[in-house]
């Protein structure tokens, strides 16, 4: 259902609302039962007032007013314009549960269940199981949601065209789920029957004897042994995984699922990255022995599931022969912490999926509690390792993992090291995202796999995308940035597409033409390149000059005096910002630098290409042994508006090895060196400014630096002492990449 409720997401409208109000309600309602009995009308009113909606939200106003053949003749257009997009490949079965709906109403029928088999009766296997993820849904979710909507508008006499929309939306969601929902099960069983061969609970050997559990899905029409594509996970979700499998027979493989050892039945404790390295080697190896694969084993699967291909690779079993890795996590790396810092957004993950055989989604989707126990804890000033005693709930994992703040042999276990990497000779394709979290992961594997194998066959493929974007397809909107038409690929549809190309000499997809293939954002425009060095021709080094009079620093292509200097105080005893969480988005109307040094870069003069890594030196002096930075790198539109395009987060004493912490030296001048690991590409327009904030971590939802030089775990608010004292001198700079075609191209004026 997650995956499900995601993609009933995405396909949200493709364009604004203006303001406009509706009258509406025609008669006073004092509940929200009277309220939603008259939303009908209220998408009468809407189509009256307007005829140029666009086709999905006619579709769904007509749905609502019960026009059900017109809104199948919108859902017609909305397919004919998915079409004519970079990712046509669903359009034939894009708005397909609202058509069965509207089918089933038009013929009468008190069941839906006549009406959805003629529809995938009319299916192939890929269309099939690329339609049914979105047949379900958390209807009291959605019980909730259009509840809140109705709440909203109680007492009101008119409503925004917006809220409007919502509103239809929500109700058009539910009356449609409400009727689909119990015809599915019967659906889904007789269409499986049809299709495929499914096996499941299978017993899997894996590593040191345990036994692991699984599930088999092969496609009816296959006459010969096909190779195996698997997915090795820890999200003990049957349906999710169920729905992976049934893809890729679909696509004439056999899909295979493997959960983690302790997971779905598999007997044994839980611990999440330890083990799955041996076992996913192990389970490989039983798949190529049977009758009904040729021998060839490629591994596919996003974020976590990444890290399993990468976890197998490390053993290199003989019938892997390729890797499709998408949103990759990297243990030590990028999760739990980044830079070495622990963040506290991945404290609820081991609850979810260590407390039991399946997945405990009630204790992760408990937000209040999360939000919760990280207010109490940055009020309180605890240790970060007292997080399990605050919530009241012990959480051994996450303990386990605070005893290893340095890359060690710990984490170093889990995923390839040295020539380990050197030995992974098979083609690996890695997909990310320029708002993908997982993206440091991505570029860890990346870096490391072609510096100890140079001329390996490792692809990469990047662009305006989110986490979920392999799962539920492209968004059109990612953190408030709105995608260019050209970004909007189907990567679900790619992931086979690329199996095809290894497995059975199709050609190569067409996206995948370089060594690092990405989107330049602002300028709807694919690149290839044979390296991320390649992505650029000009390091721009700017210098963070000191501010004049207050105010925000400049970012100058010459250095100041050396011995200037930009003065930053952190008193880390104030709680008194316990309020404060950073932006959930990337594109921002003003930028808030929560205590942070703001530089900023004179405009370009003409537009430029800003693609690659950006990295710097940070020269200073310091009265503390120890920091945790954040650098991050905006662009300033010309209209103000900020966008966020890359970061660097890390611990000031692990900045020159990941494993051995080297504390700083209190008064003495001392540089610092870093290296973004979020790829990015984008066009800068005539007028845009860079913006870089230097900012030292002091919030909620991350671990607490004091600066003590004591393990940071077990810091408290009594090693915050005096307030922390930086000096920021004149040779700290920015390298930033750029691809300019002549000289005006990457100019900027004379700073300020």
């Amino acid at each position: 259902m997650r995956k499900a409720w995601l993609l009933a997401c995405c396909l949200a409208y493709s364009s604004l609302a203006t303001a406009q109000e509706t009258a509406w309600p025609s008669r006073a309602a004092a509940a929200t039962a009277a309220l939603e009995a008259q939303a009908p009308d209220l998408a009468r009113k809407l189509l009256s007032e307007r005829a140029d909606w666009e086709p999905a939200q006619r579709m769904r106003l007509q749905l609502a007013a019960d026009r059900y053949r017109e809104a199948t003749e919108s859902i017609r257009a909305a397919r004919e314009q998915r079409a004519s997009t970079a990712a046509p490949v669903d359009a034939k079965t894009l708005f397909l549960q609202y058509e069965i709906y509207a089918d089933a109403k038009l013929r009468g029928e008190p069941s839906l269940l006549p009406s959805l088999r003629r529809g995938f009766a009319a299916l192939g296997d890929r269309e099939a199981a690329r339609a049914l993820p979105a047949f379900g849904a958390d209807l009291p979710r959605a019980r909730n949601d259009l509840d809140a909507a109705l709440t909203r508008q109680l007492g009101k006499k008119s409503i925004a065209q917006a809220d409007a929309l919502e509103l239809v939306r929500l109700f058009v969601f539910h009356k449609v789920y409400a009727a689909l929902l119990p015809a599915m099960p019967t659906l889904i069983a007789e269409d499986e029957t049809r299709r495929y061969e499914i096996q499941r609970d299978v017993v899997v050997p894996g590593a040191d004897g345990a036994s692991l559990r699984g599930l088999v899905v092969r496609p009816k029409s296959a006459r010969d042994a096909q190779p195996a594509l698997l997915g090795f996970t820890i999200y003990a979700n049957g349906d999710w995984s169920l729905s992976d499998a049934k893809a890729a027979a679909a696509h004439g493989y056999v899909g295979v699922a493997v959960y983690s050892r302790g997971k779905a039945g598999s007997p044994g404790p839980i611990a999440p990255y330890e083990h799955d390295g041996a076992d996913a080697a192990a389970a490989i190896a039983w798949i190529a022995r049977q009758p009904w694969c040729d021998g060839r084993v490629g591994m596919y699967g996003n974020s976590y599931n990444s890290f399993t291909q990468w976890a197998a690779a490390k053993h290199r079993p003989p019938a892997l022969k390729a890797m499709m890795t998408s949103a990759s996590t990297a243990p030590g790396i990028d999760v739990p912490m980044q830079g070495n810092v622990f963040l506290n957004f991945l404290y609820p993950w081991p609850l979810w999926t260590a407390n039991n055989a399946t997945l405990d989604g009630d204790s992760y989707g408990d937000q209040a509690r999360w939000q919760r126990l990280d207010r109490t804890w940055y009020e309180s000033g605890r240790a970060y390792r007292d997080l399990p005693r605050i919530d009241g709930t012990p959480n051994p994992v996450y303990s386990r993992w605070l005893q290893h703040p340095g890359y060690d042999a710990y984490w170093q276990a889990m995923t390839p090291q040295g020539d380990e990497f050197a030995r992974i000779d098979i083609p690996v394709l890695a997909v990310t995202g320029y708002f993908d979290g997982g993206r440091v992961g991505v570029q860890h594997y990346y870096d490391e796999h072609l510096r100890h194998r140079p001329n390996a066959d490792h692809t990469l493929l990047i662009g305006p995308w989110g986490h979920f974007a392999m799962q539920t397809g492209v968004a059109r909107f990612v953190e408030g940035y709105q995608v260019d038409p050209s970004a909007l690929i189907d990567l679900p549809e790619l992931r086979y597409q690329w199996f095809d190309h290894v497995f059975r000499g199709a050609p190569k997809p067409e996206p995948l033409r370089g060594r690092v293939n990405y989107q330049v954002m602002g300028a709807d425009a694919w690149k290839h390149a044979p390296s991320i060095e390649a992505m650029a021709n000009e390091r721009l080094r700017l210098y963070l000059q000191p501010a004049s009079g207050g105010g925000e620093g400049a970012l100058a292509e010459q250095a100041p005096a050396r011995d200037a200097f930009s003065a930053q105080n952190v008193d880390f005893a104030d709680r008194s910002d316990v309020d404060w969480t950073s932006p959930t988005e990337s594109l921002l109307d003003k930028l808030d630098p929560h205590g942070g040094l703001v530089f900023a870069s004179a405009p370009f003069a003409a537009p430029v290409e800003l693609s690659g890594l950006f990295s710097g030196r940070l020269d200073f002096t310091t009265n503390k042994r120890d920091m945790d930075l954040t650098v991050s790198l905006y662009e300033r539109m010309a209209d103000g508006r900020y966008l966020l395009l890359a970061w660097h987060l890390g611990r000031a004493s692990y900045a020159k090895d990941r494993n051995r912490r080297e504390l700083l030296k209190p008064g003495k001048r001392q540089s610092l060196d870093f290296r973004s690991e979020r790829l990015v590409s984008r066009r800068l327009q005539a007028g845009s400014r860079l913006v870089i904030v230097l900012a030292l971590n002091k919030q909620r939802d991350m671990q607490i630096n004091y600066g003590s030089g004591k393990d940071v775990s077990d810091e408290t608010v009594a090693d915050a002492g005096e307030p922390m004292r930086l000096r920021w001198y004149g040779d700290s700079h920015i390298d930033v990449p750029l691809m300019r075609a002549g000289e005006a191209a990457a100019s900027i004026g004379a700073a300020r």
